[in-house]
């Protein structure tokens, strides 16, 4: 008897993913591939914008944590405010990611267990790229979920994902004009620049961020903390000469980049050059700055 295969491809909004499911779409079309993505509630407009784009080029695209996916398992809406009060009021960090695998993870292992209790084993088509040996995608222990990787198998590179795109009539996702990641909109991830970009691009975004800062002081036990760190709540940046330092820090950055590139002949111009679609790099990180794929790509 022939093995039921349940082939899913998850979609974060950001260039990679996006880009993976246009090129499976292209070089393999035999696949009937399931599309998802993990709708947080707390997503970018410009994510939401990019992620129904695809949905005209790609068709149906799964949205994992809506509200009927709650409702079918009698859960209500889970919100981040109820996550965080489940959390002691702590904020999750790059040590204690508990917001991927809350908002991220477990939604996707709810929907896949759907398919494994019908009896098929599931091909999960992950966007980690040649170039990106060290990384790995979504691990199920136990459960019948493979990751496959096209692009390490055909051999695609970071400079392939936007020709991808291109070619099938998209752009990058508006949000890289001024952030370098998809993702809840007060990722722990964001470099300060780019907390000042999402404060000037979406104060009310910004606001909401700054209250999931206070929590619920009477809860939180020993010294607090805050999505910059350790006494570096939200406010700070709100000062004219703290937002100046982090500016003129970022714009030293972005020139010493540009000048190793030029130096490396790997850019031979600033023409077209995007400088939060290289953050990372820019600020000497590894690509996602040690963020989950389920993610940021």
């Amino acid at each position: 008897m022939a093995k039921k295969i349940k082939h899913v491809l998850g979609i974060s909004g950001g260039k990679d993913s996006s880009a993976l499911a246009l090129y499976v779409k292209e070089t393999r079309p035999e696949l009937e591939i399931e599309y998802f993505f993990t709708d947080t509630g707390y997503e970018l407009p410009e994510t939401n914008d990019f992620v129904d784009q695809l949905e005209e080029k790609l068709g149906y695209i799964h949205r994992l944590n809506d509200r009927s996916l709650n409702d079918m398992e009698g859960r209500g809406d889970k919100t981040f405010s109820h996550l965080l009060k489940e959390h002691g009021n702590y904020l999750p960090s790059q040590r204690d990611r508990w917001c991927t695998i809350q908002m991220k993870l477990k939604p996707f292992e709810r929907w896949a267990e759907s398919f494994i209790n019908d009896g098929y084993e599931i091909k999960n088509y992950v966007g980690i790229r040649a170039d990106e040996p060290n990384r790995t995608g979504f691990m199920a222990t136990g459960k019948a979920i493979e990751s496959v990787f096209p692009f390490r198998e055909d051999g695609i590179v970071k400079s392939d994902i936007e020709n991808i795109l291109q070619r099938n009539g998209l752009e990058l996702p508006a949000y890289y004009e001024w952030r370098s990641r998809s993702g809840c909109t007060f990722c722990f991830y964001q470099q300060k620049i780019e907390w000042l970009k999402l404060m000037e691009k979406h104060p009310d975004l910004f606001e909401e961020a700054k209250t999931f800062e206070k929590g619920d002081d009477n809860n939180v036990v020993g010294e607090k903390f805050y999505w910059m760190g350790q006494g570096q709540p939200l406010s700070t940046l709100e000062d004219p000469a703290v937002q100046h330092r982090i500016i003129e820090y970022h714009e030293k950055k972005v020139a010493r980049f540009k000048k190793k590139k030029r130096r490396n002949a790997l850019l031979d111009k600033s023409d077209g050059f995007c400088e939060f679609n290289d953050l990372d790099e820019i600020y000497d990180e590894a690509e996602g700055g040690g963020a989950c794929v389920t993610c940021y790509k």
